[in-house]
């Protein structure tokens, strides 16, 4: 049976109280397995630039693995990011977990000067990047020319010392078939695919896994969600409610075939209760 993992989402805000390592310590303390965090960097709310971030998180921390939520490929030249994930692995002791999206927020991109692509051309993109990561990363010499990035003779080392995982936040249909044929893991949010969406997207993922030769439990399946202990919200996308309450609707999530579950809350005191309740109770049930 696969390890049911855990993972906590930490706000990249820059905002007066936020302390971003204090929870990503708090998170390695109490048992997490990894750590992530968005990558939005234009607007008005102060927030750390995500990559410089998670570098920060690194450093602070030992054991618990570190992922980005995931990064825009637009934002910047996918032969640049493989040589970024090579070092942060390498530095942080083979911790990263490579989070990659075609990018949504065209609005930004525009805002930073940036081509927005369509949503064709998003797709394209994020095929290209993962390409030309993995590439760089085993051949001494790699030549690419995708839809829409390319590399001509271009060499990178030191190489990787392990496969760094590769997670794509995926929804449409040529997305969600890339990220069978190629991903180690998915990692949607509830708030953009609720429950019975995502029973889909995930068994087209499955699909396209079988068409690629590939086994489709090698894939981690991760459902992002954010939580509210003890209070009763509205919002279909917040699972919220009593402790009990909470565990039983995550554990009906792994039972739709999540094997990671990435857990947010706007409550800093209920990172505690999400290890020392809310995740017993989940792996008790699940």
């Amino acid at each position: 049976m696969t390890r049911l993992s855990f993972g906590l989402g930490i706000s990249p805000s820059a905002g007066t109280g936020s302390d971003p390592v204090g929870l990503a310590r708090q998170a390695e303390e109490l048992g997490f397995d990894f750590v992530s965090t968005s990558d939005h960097p234009s607007g008005t709310g102060p927030t750390y630039e995500t990559w410089t971030l998670l570098t920060w998180l690194a450093a602070a921390t030992s054991r618990i693995r570190i992922a980005p939520r995931v990064l825009g490929v637009p934002y910047r030249p996918p032969a640049m990011v493989a040589k970024m994930a090579e070092t942060l692995d390498r530095i942080s002791g083979g911790r990263l977990i490579l989070g990659l999206g075609g990018g949504y927020s065209d609005h930004e991109f525009r805002g930073f000067g940036l081509p927005v692509p369509t949503p064709r051309e998003k797709v394209d993109g994020l095929e290209d990047a993962i390409r030309i990561a993995r590439g760089l990363w085993s051949q001494e010499s790699f030549s690419y020319a995708g839809r829409r990035f390319h590399t001509d003779a271009a060499e990178l080392a030191p190489k990787p010392d392990r496969p760094i995982p590769i997670w794509l936040g995926t929804f449409g249909d040529r997305a969600l078939a890339l990220t069978g044929r190629e991903a180690d893991g998915w990692i949607p949010s509830l708030g953009s695919a609720p429950p019975e969406q995502a029973v889909v997207m995930r068994d087209k993922i499955r699909a396209a896994a079988d068409r690629a030769g590939r086994d489709p439990d090698s894939i981690t399946y991760a459902y992002h969600v954010q939580v509210e202990l003890d209070r009763d919200v509205a919002d279909q996308s917040v699972v919220s409610g009593s402790a009990d309450q909470v565990a039983t609707r995550l554990a009906g999530f792994t039972k739709l075939g999540f094997t990671a579950l990435s857990l947010t809350t706007t409550s800093p005191e209920s990172i505690d209760r999400l290890a020392t309740e809310i995740i017993p109770a989940v792996r008790a049930l699940a």
